[in-house]
């Protein structure tokens, strides 16, 4: 959705914190230092394995970095459009997406929507994007096509995160490919947590190898911690076995305000600011922050 329309969620669940197509003079564009390198963060959140807090983390911690005074854009790569829908916008009235932004050679940034009072931007996905991959069978540069649109609007925010569906196709190539500063991996402290880890790893390899030598793995975050479980326990220390100082110190409890505020299509630090799982995001996006600047 592009111009000066107002995407609302249903009911107006997200109250005054509305959606507007982005105004380009509304926020200056960075100066490119460096010689020219683009000082943006971009990273991409991913793990192919469903249920394990990808999409609550991606958009929790960019509303924390928004309310740090970060210029912070949520991608949504995931055909279902929860992140989309988690911040309160309507995937059916979506006009303008990451589909178009996978499939044209525009310009991209007229899609963006800008909460102004969240300081939260959104690129946002549609039911279209189901239909990308096949789509892009045949194009050149299939792989990077996420990638080129985005730096052409990189220089405009100071982190850009990437969340990715739950598998490990063409989209999810195409969102590793642009995690410029890293991948950011969510696991869930239950059973079988590592199970797809491996293949997830083979996967970033191949890309590192075939396509992008500078890819890596910014970090691993342990989500629906339950400190009443032994479970949970053994699982911390085995993902910081496999992962050594990769794991992110700030972990995610389990946490009910967490769970009900996508059905409010607010972020945690709106809808229960609070709580424990609000506490715990708040943390990460420091520690993210902080390791940015070190």
């Amino acid at each position: 959705m592009g111009g000066g329309a107002i995407c609302r969620p249903p009911c107006g669940a997200f109250g005054d914190a509305f959606w507007v197509g982005w105004n380009p003079d509304s926020r200056r564009n960075r100066t490119l230092q460096n010689g020219g390198f683009i000082l943006t963060k971009i990273y991409t959140f991913v793990n192919q394995k469903g249920g394990v807090g990808k999409t609550t983390t991606t958009i929790n911690v960019a509303a924390y970095l928004a309310k740090m005074g970060q210029r912070a854009l949520v991608v949504d790569l995931d055909p279902q459009a929860n992140a989309t829908s988690c911040l309160g916008v309507d995937k059916l009235t979506v006009e303008n997406s990451t589909y178009e932004a996978l499939l044209g050679n525009e310009d991209i940034f007229p899609y963006i929507l800008l909460n102004e009072r969240l300081n939260l931007s959104l690129l946002p996905s549609a039911p279209a994007l189901a239909g990308a991959e096949v789509e892009l069978v045949d194009e050149l540069a299939r792989e990077s096509r996420l990638r080129k649109a985005l730096l052409k609007v990189a220089n405009r925010f100071d982190y850009i995160l990437i969340d990715c569906p739950p598998s490990l196709g063409l989209l999810t190539v195409n969102g590793l490919m642009a995690a410029m500063d890293g991948v950011i991996v969510p696991v869930q402290c239950e059973y079988l947590a590592l199970e797809g880890l491996g293949q997830l790893t083979e996967t970033i390899e191949r890309v590192r190898s075939a396509l992008f030598p500078e890819l890596r793995v910014r970090g691993v975050v342990l989500t629906m911690f339950d400190n009443r479980t032994n479970l949970s326990a053994d699982v911390v220390r085995e993902v910081n076995k496999h992962f050594p100082n990769l794991v992110f110190k700030s972990v995610i409890p389990r946490n009910i305000r967490l769970a009900e505020a996508p059905s409010y299509g607010l972020p945690i630090s709106e809808y229960a600011p609070h709580s424990p799982g609000a506490e715990a995001y708040e943390a990460l996006a420091k520690e993210l922050l902080k390791g940015d600047k070190t």
